[in-house]
């Protein structure tokens, strides 16, 4: 009797066991399926300019009407997001403007060109971050890619946003410097720009996202291009996360009111 007993215990322990095993899997495959359901939602692109040179990037486009306009988001990817391989910009935050939500919500054409090894989306002065006169390569080819998408897709004039996390952060304001009329909003994360263009960006709705302890990028960058945009009459938003790192990606792209308030933007 006390061995069936004891039999009866070690069972039911071994199926909750299996039980919590099961559940866990399954939850994690919950997760995988649904990142590489939103990924596979990212066409596999390459854009060849008129002397061979060439950008690979992916892209999101809606279920749109024929007649109507829609918001074209530019995401720049960070530094260890760059290769050939055309898939590890999206390793993060992108994929947050492909879910079921937020299609439903906001429609948009979404590009996450891929920044070369050896590269990077932005041309600043090591000394100071000022702005060299010469956009880089890649970043050269991400506005010519623009203008391509432009006259093939209903893309809304009034509409077009960058963002961009770490490198793309940077890219995120040298972009905006360069091409100021461009862009109906701009949502920098944990980047730097320079911050004698603020004058020239003020105009722009602007919403900065930084770590506190940010060990990469320091996020008194951040704070710096803060002040020069207030002082110019402009009103960035800016959130600085205490006790996060480098990855304040994570929580800035999670944010819903930055996701609504990033479309709410025009020109």
């Amino acid at each position: 009797m006390i061995l069936k007993l004891i039999f009866k215990v070690v069972n039911m322990k071994i199926l909750k066991s299996t039980k919590s095993i099961l559940l866990l899997f399954l939850i994690c495959f919950g997760s995988i399926s649904t990142a590489y359901s939103q990924s596979s939602l990212f066409s596999f692109e390459k854009y060849t300019n008129a002397i061979g040179d060439t950008l690979k990037y992916r892209q999101l486009v809606p279920d749109y009407a024929i007649s109507g306009k829609y918001p074209l988001v530019i995401f720049l990817h960070g530094s260890g997001e760059r290769g050939n391989d055309n898939e590890a910009q999206l390793k993060w935050g992108v994929l947050n403007f492909a879910t079921d939500e937020n299609m439903k919500l906001q429609p948009a054409i979404v590009i996450a060109p891929q920044c070369p090894k050896e590269s990077q989306w932005y041309n600043f002065s090591d000394k100071d971050n000022s702005l060299l006169p010469q956009a880089s390569k890649p970043m050269g080819l991400v506005i010519e890619l623009i203008k391509e998408t432009m006259k093939k897709y209903p893309v809304d004039l009034n509409r077009i946003y960058i963002t961009g996390l770490s490198m793309g952060g940077y890219g995120t304001f040298d972009a905006i410097s360069r091409y100021p009329d461009l862009f109906a909003a701009a949502v920098p994360v944990c980047g730097a720009g320079d911050l004698t263009k603020a004058a020239l960006i003020a105009h722009i709705p602007i919403w900065i996202f930084h770590g506190a302890l940010d060990g990469a990028v320091d996020p008194i960058h951040s704070q710096d291009m803060l002040k020069a945009l207030s002082k110019e009459g402009a009103h960035p938003g800016f959130t600085q996360y205490p006790e996060v790192g480098h990855f304040s990606w994570i929580a800035a792209y999670s944010d819903p009111m930055m996701m609504a308030w990033l479309f709410r933007q025009r020109k």
